[in-house]
């Protein structure tokens, strides 16, 4: 069982690397769950978490409300592309219980101290939660088993030409972290813009039950579905990653965030070359697509069966 702690900010592609996941309950044990304001407000981020947990059957893994916006600079949110509440045109049943109390920096910091070198740290949202633990207590970088983050690119941006938009919304947080002195997995726009949900895909979600009901609006709010290509779940290559590495191809990198330019903000500077320098990312160049999507749809199918 590979243990993972999972911050995130729900989110259409959020929610469905958390069905990733919650499909591999006889592989994955998660350990909690934290939240970040990021596609949608926190408030919006927290609720779509604990619902989700409900729904996906998750029994009593821990949510945790955390950062509400960026370190210093303004909110960025992605509410044209996630919708106003975050799931698109998908309503989900009310959830029962509530948040668990404190904030997610110390669940982050509490949970790997208490178990170190065995949770995987999974970010797919903003890395202020992220960059504030490394700021509280910075020997999480050894406790961490490893850090695996969906953002970045070293080609391209999505949310402008030059930056991807977890690192735009906190550039200052993403360069903390990059800078903490851990090896950083990064799953960038460059993997996950490959890893498109084509229609063949997408009827192959069609009979999974109520977890369908879930899964084809979602990916149908995200975007146009087609034979050649559609929506990027950009969040589920990092779950995929965690699962099976081999999926991926990554290289060593040195990769710095941009702070302070006025159109490269939020950008991710990746040198492969690295003469003397010591790697801080091993950064995802490739991906096989029809492997990753025989993953996903697999944990799919279980957890379809779990659900009814």
């Amino acid at each position: 069982m590979k243990k993972v702690l999972i911050d995130c900010d729900p989110g259409i592609d959020d929610a469905l690397a958390l069905a990733l996941a919650a499909g591999c309950a006889d592989s994955l044990d998660i350990v909690g769950v934290t939240t970040v304001g990021g596609n949608v407000d926190l408030e919006f981020t927290t609720a779509n978490a604990l619902a989700l947990r409900e729904f996906l059957q998750m029994g009593d893994v821990p949510v945790t409300p955390g950062s509400a916006g960026a370190l210093l600079r303004r909110t960025v949110r992605a509410t044209a592309v996630h919708g106003d509440t975050g799931l698109g045109d998908v309503v989900l049943p009310a959830p029962r219980l509530g948040p668990s109390e404190g904030h997610a920096v110390d669940f982050i910091v509490e949970t790997l101290k208490a178990a170190p070198g065995e949770i995987t740290l999974v970010a797919v949202g903003p890395l202020s939660n992220i960059a504030l633990a490394v700021r509280r207590e910075p020997r999480i970088v050894q406790w961490a088993r490893d850090l695996v983050i969906m953002g970045g690119s070293y080609t391209r941006g999505n949310h402008n030409p030059a930056a991807e938009f977890n690192m735009l919304a906190d550039p200052e947080a993403a360069a903390i972290v990059f800078e903490a002195g851990w090896t950083v997995t990064m799953l960038g726009l460059d993997v996950t813009l490959r890893a498109t949900l084509t229609s063949d895909v997408l009827e192959r979600m069609r009979p999974l039950g109520r977890l369908a009901d879930l899964l084809v609006p979602a990916a149908q709010f995200y975007g146009v579905v087609t034979a050649e290509g559609g929506p990027a779940i950009h969040d589920a290559c990092a779950v995929a990653y965690v699962l099976d590495p081999g999926l991926f191809t990554c290289v060593p990198a040195v990769v710095n965030v941009e702070t302070m330019g006025e159109f490269t903000r939020g950008m991710t500077v990746t040198d492969f070359r690295l003469r003397d320098r010591r790697a801080n990312a091993l950064v995802a160049t490739a991906v096989d697509v029809p492997a990753f999507w025989d993953l996903v749809i697999g944990a799919y199918e279980k957890l379809a069966t779990r659900l009814g």
